[in-house]
């Protein structure tokens, strides 16, 4: 399994990008600053690193400059909601693929994940297709194809999101139902179900003031057709 690492200093933003690897069938790990990205990149092969431009100017492609020099051969994606010209330009410089606005869209995150991995190949690691579930060819419609198979792979894994913030809920673990549910809100807002996801925020937002609404645990069930 391919394993990818998010870095980002906000929790929800950290979780959405995650969820949606997670859904596609990558193995995910999150920091939440440069250390800890460091850190986990130290201790792990990684094939493909998504990060914010954190802190002050200069500290995002810092952070990239120093995940090559710790061996780091992950492809390098960078996400950001504010940056100039100057900060895109200089983490492209330091070997970021491409540079996606916030909130990231979807199509545009796995379309580039397949699109300029291949032009970069001495940014990346020898081996496979780094994301084997999109299609081979730039002419396939690729927006498609992209959105049939996410909205295929999210139905599928949706019982066991559901299953898991039921089970939170159940045993009173606010901090796991928060994660599940701010994963799943995102990730149902970006493929088109903004029930489920409104929910799960509502659900998400309870949990982390340590409440656990299980009227809107079966409202979610209900929303989701589950």
């Amino acid at each position: 399994m391919l394993t990818a690492l998010v870095v980002d200093r906000d929790p929800a933003d950290r979780s959405r990008i995650a969820g949606l690897l997670e859904l596609t069938g990558w193995a995910v790990q999150e920091a939440a600053d440069s250390r800890g990205a460091l850190a986990l990149a130290r201790r792990q092969p990684l094939d493909l690193v998504v990060t914010d431009l954190p802190g002050s100017a200069g500290e995002g492609p810092a952070l990239l400059r120093r995940l090559r020099l710790v061996g780091c051969r992950a492809r390098l994606l960078v996400v950001t909601g504010e940056a100039t010209a100057e900060d895109r330009g200089a983490a492209l410089a330091a070997g970021a693929l491409a540079c996606l606005p916030k909130p990231v869209d979807a199509d545009l995150l796995l379309d580039h994940l397949r699109r300029r991995a291949a032009a970069h190949p001495a940014a990346a690691p020898a081996g496979p297709n780094p994301a084997p579930w999109l299609p081979e060819s730039p002419e396939d419609d690729v927006d498609a194809e992209l959105r049939d198979r996410l909205k295929e792979i999210y139905v599928s894994a949706l019982p066991d999101r559901l299953t898991a913030i039921s089970a939170g809920a159940r045993t009173g673990d606010t901090a796991a139902v928060a994660w599940a549910s701010t994963t799943l809100a995102g990730t149902s807002a970006q493929l088109g179900y903004p029930e489920v996801a409104a929910v799960c925020r509502a659900i998400a937002s309870d949990a982390r003031r340590g409440l656990l609404a299980h009227d809107l645990v079966v409202e979610l069930r209900a929303v989701a057709g589950a």
